[in-house]
């Protein structure tokens, strides 16, 4: 599951963490009804924020109708109420377009599973054949032109030797940012759509950035392209950029005149776009490392890397991962295709000891602890 922004149970109330998972249902539900079964594993945490803000700005019930959804095995096979309608399906779109350009990208660049060649072409494969679904399927009066130009445009980008943060992030802020300001379009609320548009593309920034920081250790383990490094901005520019765009977030959300600021969906996507990426922010930073270039390994080195493992292999490495636990316990994990350490997001959700997670989740608004007027 794609996505920077996973607020778990202790920073959500128990009332904002079942209508977050409302809203990734319905974006997984639109996935399928859509694109069908397999489009679902495109579903992505930080797309739902487009199902979030459309509700939030909408009073209109037909745009912000619920539905109940069947028993579902990510539910313990449970039946849901699942939020549905023009969000929903514009953050479906949004998901399988980003997933299309993730996938292309891994398989272009032989990461992990997709380093065997056959692999890697059936990848690309149906990154073209989502790309081209989405193309023919987007939601009513939506350009999806700045999110199918990403892979394009981010190649050229990084072919550029003297490109910068700015430049290298543009294409995905620009994506997010036409995403965001179509919600207003759907809500019917056009005077939304400058703010709005300001933090989708601080939030694509946001995302991208952060992306960078947690691939800078395996990127330069395999001399792999990451702009932290190509740009030549470092981790604590790259840090001081990313801190920029939180800041960007919580400025402009609060200009976006919402019918109901005390409404669950208003409180909810200040909750994540304002406390959960300074959160990201918070968690990509502590386990940022920096080290000096190594030096190749030697054979018989005992800090040697181990070869990475076969696709059967790496199955049952990641079977072993979940059935142990050590998927949502363990920081760092092995890499189950890898072999190599890399860490876990998973594992520091649950994590309270260095947040207040009691800040924001009174029921009836936001408690004083915070002071922030959620």
């Amino acid at each position: 599951m794609l996505g920077i922004v996973r607020p778990c149970r202790h920073h959500l109330s128990p009332a904002l963490h079942r209508r977050w998972a409302a809203h990734l249902c319905g974006t997984c539900l639109a996935l399928r009804d859509d694109h069908g079964q397999v489009a679902r594993t495109a579903t992505n945490v930080d797309a739902l924020l487009v199902s979030v803000l459309t509700i939030a700005q909408a009073p209109d019930p037909v745009i912000s109708a619920d539905r109940r959804a069947g028993p579902c095995p990510a539910r313990g096979l449970r039946t849901a109420t699942v939020v549905s309608g023009d969000g929903a399906r514009l953050a479906a779109h949004a998901a399988l377009l980003l997933a299309a350009g993730h996938l292309a990208d891994h398989a272009d660049d032989r990461q992990g599973a997709f380093r065997h060649a056959p692999l890697a072409a059936a990848g690309r494969h149906v990154a073209a054949r989502w790309s081209e679904r989405a193309r023919a399927s987007a939601p009513r009066g939506f350009d999806p032109s700045a999110l199918l130009a990403v892979p394009e445009r981010q190649r050229a980008v990084e072919a550029d030797g003297g490109a910068t943060l700015e430049e290298v992030t543009a294409p995905t802020a620009d994506a997010v940012s036409a995403a965001f300001a179509h919600t207003a379009v759907l809500a019917g609320r056009p005077d939304n759509a400058p703010p709005l548009a300001a933090a989708g593309a601080a939030f694509g920034r946001l995302a991208h950035l952060l992306d960078a920081l947690d691939d800078l250790a395996d990127d330069r383990r395999h001399d792999r392209w990451n702009p932290v490094d190509a740009t030549g901005a470092g981790v604590e520019a790259t840090t001081a950029l990313a801190r920029h765009q939180v800041a960007t977030l919580a400025a402009t959300l609060a200009r976006v005149a919402l019918p109901d600021p005390a409404g669950l969906d208003a409180r909810l996507a200040h909750r994540l776009l304002v406390h959960e990426t300074a959160r990201a922010l918070t968690r990509t930073h502590a386990r940022t490392e920096q080290p000096p270039t190594a030096q190749p390994p030697q054979p018989g080195d005992p800090g040697r890397v181990r070869p990475p493992r076969g696709f059967f292999a790496g199955c049952a490495a990641a079977a072993g991962l979940c059935c142990t636990g050590q998927l949502c316990c363990a920081d760092p994990i092995t890499g189950p295709w890898s072999g190599q350490p890399r860490s876990n997001p998973c594992a520091s959700c649950c994590d309270c000891s260095s947040y207040s997670c009691d800040c924001c989740s009174c029921e009836g608004g936001c408690c004083n602890s915070c002071g922030c007027d959620c």
